[in-house]
């Protein structure tokens, strides 16, 4: 066992272990009694940040049909996502600050006015603060349900953890579209805002009963890495800005800013008394690095299908928004299915999981590549193995996921716990706006917008999955890395 290892187990824990029972490590343990309720209210904090994300992508289009504000569409999400990666960033020092429950607690107050100003919102700024409100308490949500997974469960129900929580977006998915979609149908997308708030206000309650108060660790508080966070937070909007343009030279533009800024940011961090990340985040030689590089390049695999998947299904396959919205939601399911099928893998079966992970997002991608570029009439001939390729890269990236996220915690350096679980979330969210922001250039400079219609289409959604499988087959090289320094600590 390492030394990092052992600082890990070493550590008090506000949960004591049960008694060394053949089961204290399955469901049954992770789902019952206390546990199961604990799990129900870590689990519920990303329910409600994910649900919100697919109500809002539902219902943005009557927001803009009633208020306006068509020009600033894309940045519904660009705030939305810029504030959740601050929010998550920022969660480690809320919950050395507020502890567990009050935490949990605050974080539900600011998700819940930040719905509350976007359903009385008369205009698209006021839609757009109330996002930006919204999305640092989802971002708090979304990283505190990871962090607060070590203060609240053994080290032997990680695992299964980090799978019921990450698998709570293909919940969201399956979700969030019919929930939007029902209140866009009948003109009353305000209520689609005015729902989560109850729902905010249940979760915080439970957070109050179920989670302790504080934590049997302590933290001391540490300076706000202020420099840190605008680098990361300047560099999502830097390419986000750029990729909205139809111009290619602001796409560059856009590109090499935010290039520019992940220099600095590297610079920075390495040099940082108070980091944002935990030491070695952003060298590939260190165990950390190679498990976020990991955790990016999946991420982006997922992110680029689930942005266009169906734009191409509803104009080149010709499958009805519900349809299509549902269709690309395989690819969620998968991941879910993935990360409760391999949570409770051994030795064996987790290098299996982790090297399954890219070779199925590959195979996903490249089919994708051919298959859905190719008008079709919609029939279930055509569908069905673009549903088998959006189920691989889900499933790929499930099977892998919960080793990874585990790892991350176990290979932190002593004293940054806390911030490599918060750091998860973070890295998760950089990863998937940036990909977000890449994917649509891509498409646009492959013809999406110029020359547009169906040519223009087939030839974007070719590019796209064709673009997008280096990073497959860039995460197979950080997996082996990943598998060979968990080897030599073992």
């Amino acid at each position: 066992m390492s030394k990092q290892q052992a600082s890990v187990d070493q550590r008090p824990r506000s949960v004591p272990a049960p008694g060394g029972s053949p089961d204290s490590s399955g469901w049954q343990a992770m789902l019952s009694g206390a546990n199961g309720v604990r799990s129900l209210a870590l689990a519920g904090g990303v329910v409600l940040h994910a649900i919100n994300v697919y109500i809002a992508t539902t219902i943005l289009p009557s927001v803009v049909r009633d208020i306006g504000g068509i020009d600033y569409y894309a940045w519904n999400t660009t705030l939305f996502v810029a504030a959740s990666i601050l929010g998550s960033a920022l969660s480690a020092r809320l919950l050395v600050s507020a502890g567990p429950r009050g935490a949990y607690a605050i974080a539900s107050l600011v998700f819940a006015c930040g719905a509350l100003i976007c359903a009385f919102a008369p205009s698209m700024p006021v839609m757009l603060v109330g996002r930006l409100v919204q999305g640092l308490g989802g971002g708090f949500l979304f990283a505190l349900s990871y962090a607060m997974i070590r203060l609240v469960f053994t080290q032997a129900l990680w695992p299964r953890a980090m799978a019921l929580v990450s698998g709570m977006w293909g919940v969201a998915t399956l979700i969030g579209p019919a929930v939007g979609g029902l209140f866009a149908e009948h003109g009353v997308w305000r209520a689609a805002f005015w729902s989560l708030i109850p729902v905010a206000a249940l979760f915080a309650l439970l957070a109050m009963v179920v989670l302790p108060k504080r934590s049997a660790e302590q933290s001391a508080r540490s300076p706000l890495p202020i420099a840190q966070l605008v680098l990361l937070t300047s560099t999502v909007l830097a390419v986000s800005a750029g990729s909205v343009s139809p111009t290619f030279f602001w796409n560059i533009a856009g590109l090499g800013a935010a290039t520019l800024l992940t220099t600095l940011l590297i610079a920075t961090h390495s040099r940082a008394r108070h980091r944002l990340l935990p030491a070695g985040a952003f060298r590939l030689t260190s165990p950390l690095g190679a498990l976020y590089a990991t955790l990016s390049l999946l991420a982006l695999a997922v992110t680029s299908g689930e942005i266009f998947v169906p734009l191409f299904l509803q104009e080149l396959h010709h499958q009805s928004p519900l349809i299509a919205g549902y269709l690309a939601a395989l690819m969620a399911a998968g991941w879910t299915l993935g990360s409760i099928a391999s949570a409770g893998a051994n030795d064996k079966g987790i290098r299996r999981a982790l090297l399954a992970g890219p070779f199925l997002g590959l195979a996903g991608m490249l089919a994708l590549a051919v298959l859905i570029r190719t008008e079709s009439a919609g029939g279930w001939l055509t569908l069905a193995p673009i549903c088998l390729a959006l189920v691989a890269i889900g499933l790929g990236v499930g099977l892998a996921w919960p080793h990874l996220l585990t790892r991350i915690l176990q290979v932190a350096p002593a004293g940054e716990q806390a911030l490599a679980a918060s750091s998860i979330t973070t890295v998760q969210l950089f990863a998937t706006a940036l990909g977000a922001a890449l994917a649509g250039m891509v498409a646009n400079l492959a013809g999406l917008t110029e020359p547009g219609g169906i040519p223009g289409m087939a030839n974007a959604a070719g590019w796209l999955f064709g673009v997008f499988a280096f990073a497959p087959v860039l995460a197979v090289l950080t997996t082996l890395r990943v598998i060979r320094t968990r080897h030599q600590n073992q």
